[in-house]
């Protein structure tokens, strides 16, 4: 019998990121030494002090079935985090939690999305936005931003994307791919254009909200304009601040409405995120946060390497980062180039293609993400092997003709 996909599943292509990440390591397991910059993972380990917390759990008997979308102690946890970091108000009727920040947009878009409703996103974007509304027959509108607007969107790109079938806009501060975070007065002009149009609705993804550089100050949209609070999803999650991506746990506050909505999807697709884990998220929301700090200086450093290696390439060029561990290059000046055995440098997919070919460096075309010509560089990785990345980048475009 031949496999025949689903309409759904023809829509939706597999995710890039993870593509990148697995070429590397099948290279790495044939005696290449690839230098794999395509995950986004932090190096660093789960502090201790969560990773007891889950083994105590363990030996507390936590193994059973929880509440759906959440155990109250990490709803408690969640509601704490909001308004101590936020200012924002929540009850434990309006927290859901999901292994992960992907399955959060799933539920919200499975619960809100019909044929034809439009989601906006700027675009570059994290690759996995579109793919989940065309999971639920939406339609992305992407909204292509500039390099010079720091590539973030608009209001006036924002208002000309709206139209009357537009149900959600999506942000994302810090970015990725690209590193660049809102200011509470940006966020401020976007509510402007969303209270002129009532029937649109806010999913924040604040992912990164704790991995921020140079005084930037974090802000999330219910919080800058309230006005806007019953229309809007605030997404967050513990994979990235507190090194727990594989632990699988995202959550999410808005209308009790949306999340009652939520909770009905994941009780009939994966039901609820791992007891340990959560358990684990709890310590991580409620305990000390005092190892960011080192952290966030380390990964400053490693932007400045990234970044110094970027503008010393030829045709290469890239805004400085307020946040997350991403750097967004443009390679517009490669284009049209030719590698030393001939290859002529068409798009992005062909650079980094090139790339990984000629100096086994591994990184994720702008394509993916939805803006080209350009590639994301992760820095979750160690100072030496960015300064080796950065000169093999350096020689490949050098080498270009």
């Amino acid at each position: 019998m031949t496999f025949k996909p689903s309409e759904a599943l023809s829509r939706v292509k597999p995710s890039a990121t993870l593509a990148v990440a697995q070429k590397a390591r099948d290279l790495r397991a044939k005696g290449v030494d690839v230098i794999g910059l395509g995950a986004g993972e932090p190096d660093f380990d789960t502090p201790d002090h969560i990773k007891e917390a889950a083994i105590d759990a363990i030996r507390r008997g936590e193994t059973k079935y929880t509440a759906v979308d959440g155990i109250p102690e990490l709803k408690d946890a969640i509601i704490k985090k909001f308004r101590r970091d936020n200012a924002l108000d929540y009850s434990a009727s309006q927290i859901h939690v999901a292994p992960g920040g992907k399955p959060v947009i799933y539920n919200a878009f499975a619960a809100t999305l019909d044929a034809g409703d439009e989601v906006i996103i700027p675009a570059p974007y994290w690759v996995t936005y579109p793919e989940v509304v065309r999971l639920q027959a939406g339609t992305p509108v992407e909204v292509k931003t500039r390099i010079e607007n720091g590539y973030k969107i608009t209001p006036a790109e924002l208002d000309a994307a709206i139209t009357p079938r537009t149900k959600w806009l999506i942000l994302n501060s810090p970015s990725n791919p690209t590193g660049m975070g809102y200011t509470a007065a940006e966020l401020k002009a976007l509510a402007e254009v969303l209270l002129r149009h009532p029937h649109v609705w806010i999913m924040t993804d604040d992912m990164y909200e704790h991995i921020v550089y140079d005084g930037y100050e974090f802000a999330t949209i219910a919080q800058v304009e309230p006005r806007l609070y019953d229309r809007t999803l605030t997404m967050n999650g513990v994979s990235k601040a507190y090194s727990m991506t594989g632990w699988r746990i995202g959550y999410a506050a808005g209308p009790e409405a949306l999340i009652a909505g939520m909770r009905k999807v994941i009780s009939q697709t994966t039901s609820n995120p791992c007891s340990i884990s959560q358990w684990a998220a709890v310590a991580a929301l409620n305990g000390d946060h005092g190892f960011l700090k080192p952290r966030n200086e380390a990964f400053l450093r490693r932007r400045n390497l990234v970044l110094a290696a970027v503008e010393e390439a030829e045709g290469l060029v890239a805004p400085t980062p307020e946040g997350a561990f991403y750097v967004f290059a443009d390679c517009a000046g490669a284009m049209g180039k030719t590698t030393p055995s001939g290859q002529e440098i068409q798009n992005d997919t062909d650079f980094c293609a090139a790339l990984l070919e000629a100096e086994a460096v591994a990184v994720v075309p702008g394509i993916a993400f939805g803006l080209e010509p350009g590639f994301r560089i992760s820095y979750a990785t160690d100072d030496d092997t960015l300064v080796e990345a950065g000169k093999r980048i350096q020689r490949f475009c050098a080498s270009l003709k």
